[in-house]
């Protein structure tokens, strides 16, 4: 049968080392867990001190070892970072870095593909005619053309792209909005985290808890009927009912919060509940969300379509407080037809970001907000049999602005077919390590995996130095 005796403080103390050695014979109280009371096992020394101190502190043992491992963390000297937001603008499916920020006027048309060039406001660089409006705020941005990756299925490289991981059956690393959503917490009762319009498959929290996912607003700002609809009352209900109702559920959490087996859980539930109630109170918080409040000029300006007010919305979150917002904005998997896809899609892309970071700029808040504009991987450098570019993850680009990094720079190069990374190569891990320090986070850090399990948040990036101003 099974046997187990409940310890008290009295059937044991705190001994100095040099008054017991490890077999602690003398202790015949304190036992551990068996089927069969005639093997109950005589614990060490290290095994009565923790016994000892848990009874003492009031703490479970899986306490202890929790603690006990979170001793052994490295400890980080925090620091406040130059970005204050963060805008993250995903391109799924691997936009070309030939027909955007890396373009070969004077490699064989094989090569170079069916687009010219466009000079930008900076001397000596030119970007692809497709960008002709970011061409003009060049002066403003950094762009990367020497991302050496090594994932080329869409999933396995938008996992890295997110994460700055390898993708394992092991464990899910959690994305860079989550990290930033975990480390710097929520301000003017907006959440940390929100994507635009829905979060991605790899923008979650992996084995950080559930309460730093994004907020996914569930409409998209760019077509007709846009409404967040978490933000709004249900019908019927006003504000005096919502109240009744947010006062009811605490106490009925009090009573579940002190079933021991309901707190984890219920804690994550209490995040979810604080912050939707904070946000659906908070007319300012409502606000954020309208993009009914900007100017038709201002809509013009970034171009009233998909992508310019997605990118409008990200904005007006971040100048209302959001920490990280994650935009996509998808459809270039050109296998096929790229000339005629990159006519049809490139040109709203291109107003919708120089729309942007120009509004950025003319409001004072480039320098503290940091965009950083990402496919998972590049194209082939050479023009397939059907008019397209396949997948490819050896070289890639990406361009970033503002949160304190150096304006009208171009950093690495890829060779003459933009086959391979010429100068300066880096890595993924080392371009989010970078925005990582920028916002303020030590990309080094190691976070609580289950398991009491420390994981750096980046392992192995490094910090792009000449990026930084």
């Amino acid at each position: 049968m099974n046997c187990f005796r409940k310890l008290s403080l009295t059937d044991f103390e705190l001994l100095p080392h040099s008054e017991k050695d490890d077999s602690m014979t003398s202790t015949k109280d304190i036992v551990t867990w068996t089927e069969d009371p005639a093997h109950f096992a005589k614990p060490g020394r290290r095994d009565f001190l923790r016994v000892g101190v848990c009874g003492v502190l009031g703490l479970t043992l899986g306490d202890f070892f929790r603690l006990e491992a979170r001793a052994e963390q490295k400890f980080y000297e925090s620091k406040e970072g130059k970005a204050k937001g963060v805008i993250q603008i995903v391109l799924p499916g691997g936009m070309a870095h030939q027909e955007s920020w890396d373009p070969k006027p004077e490699a064989p048309l094989e090569y170079r593909g069916p687009f010219g060039v466009a000079k930008t406001n900076v001397r000596g660089v030119v970007l692809n005619e497709n960008f002709a409006n970011v061409a003009k705020i060049a002066d403003k941005m950094t762009i990367i053309r020497s991302i050496a990756g090594k994932e080329a299925d869409h999933g396995r490289a938008s996992y890295a792209m997110f994460t700055g991981y390898r993708k394992s059956p092991a464990i899910e690393h959690p994305a860079i909005g989550a990290v930033v959503s975990h480390e710097l917490g929520s301000k003017q009762n907006l959440p940390p985290y929100v994507a635009v319009p829905n979060a991605t498959e790899y923008a979650g929290t992996g084995y950080l808890g559930s309460q730093f996912g994004p907020f996914g607003i569930g409409s998209d700002p760019g077509r007709s009927g846009y409404q967040v609809k978490d933000l709004m009352l249900p019908a019927g209900v006003d504000d005096y009912r919502f109240y009744k109702r947010q006062r009811i559920r605490e106490t009925v959490d009090e009573h579940f919060r002190k079933i021991a087996s309901k707190a984890e859980a219920l804690g994550a539930m209490d995040k979810f509940y604080e912050r939707a109630y904070a946000m659906i109170s908070s007319p300012a918080a409502r606000e954020a969300f309208d993009i009914t409040k900007e100017s038709d000029a201002t809509k013009s300006k970034y171009g009233n379509n998909e992508a310019g007010m997605r990118f409008l919305l990200a904005r007006r979150l971040i100048e209302a407080g959001v920490r990280f917002t994650t935009v996509s904005f998808g459809g270039w998997d050109h296998h096929a037809g790229i000339e005629n896809a990159m006519r049809r899609q490139a040109p709203t892309l291109d107003q919708a970001l120089a729309g942007l970071i120009s509004d950025l700029d003319e409001r004072g808040m480039l320098d503290s907000t940091l965009v950083l504009v990402t496919s998972e991987f590049g194209r082939t450098p050479k023009i397939n049999a059907t008019a397209g570019r396949d997948h490819f993850p050896r070289v890639y680009s990406a361009a970033m602005a503002g949160g304190g990094l150096q304006r009208g720079l171009v950093y690495g190069s890829s060779n003459s077919t933009a086959s391979e990374p010429e100068e300066n190569p880096v890595r993924i891990e080392d371009v989010l390590t970078t925005v990582y320090q920028q916002i303020g986070i030590n990309a080094d850090k190691e976070l609580m995996a289950p398991g009491a399990r420390p994981i750096e948040i980046i392992d192995g990036g490094e910090v792009i130095k000449e990026l930084v101003s």
